[in-house]
């Protein structure tokens, strides 16, 4: 099973706004990318991409 490493930078805040988008049904969440830079400006489009790309690798370990 593949190793799943959370970003240094990601927080629970952008977890939970991730959870709550996902909730909203406001997005696809393959669209969510722009939601969460706008959200969290101090993020880079890079590290934007690691913590969508890591919610979305862990979505299922970390709702269980």
């Amino acid at each position: 099973m593949k190793s799943i490493v959370k970003p240094e930078f990601c927080t629970e805040k952008h977890l939970k706004f991730l959870d709550e988008l996902r909730e909203s049904a406001l997005t696809n969440m393959f669209g969510a990318e722009p939601y969460l830079l706008e959200s969290f400006p101090e993020l880079t489009n890079q590290e934007g991409r690691a913590v969508l790309l890591y919610w979305m690798e862990s979505f299922g370990e970390r709702k269980e």
